[in-house]
């Protein structure tokens, strides 16, 4: 069960996207409208050129960023990491750890296919992820 593939996990697979010319304050808004913690920059093909999330709004409203004149392409988080859809949960939620991010988009042949969260992922699966941390620590 530890072993799902994440293809298993997407609820949504069909994530929110937006083309890197649009506003911060569009992107807030269909992350509150989709009840999102993030938004995918996409071109007309699909193809990820970035992420935008909640803490990266948080951020630019303490720099005082102007949302309606700020574009994504501006302040999206580039080229994130990714995972295809065949990974498994454990492999998602080590790169989340590791990364310290809290969504993994999947892509396929370069093309978004969905998207998982920290908060996708079974009790189980957080067990063993902090099981497993906690054996690194003991081997330092």
């Amino acid at each position: 069960m530890q072993n799902r593939p994440l293809s298993d996990l997407v609820t949504h697979p069909d994530p929110v996207t937006l083309p890197p010319d649009a506003t911060v304050q569009e992107a807030c808004h269909m992350m509150r409208t989709h009840r999102v913690g993030c938004v995918l920059v996409t071109d007309k093909a699909r193809h990820l050129l970035g992420i935008f999330t909640g803490r990266d709004a948080v951020r630019l409203a303490a720099e005082c960023f102007p949302p309606a004149d700020t574009h994504l392409a501006q302040v999206m988080t580039r080229h994130p990491l990714t995972l295809p859809p065949g990974a498994t949960a454990i492999e998602a939620l080590r790169l989340m750890q590791d990364g310290g991010f809290r969504h993994v988009p999947l892509v396929r042949d370069g093309e978004v296919v969905g998207i998982v969260s920290r908060w996708d992922f079974r009790a189980m699966e957080h067990a063993r992820m902090n099981e497993e941390t906690g054996l690194w620590e003991v081997m330092r």
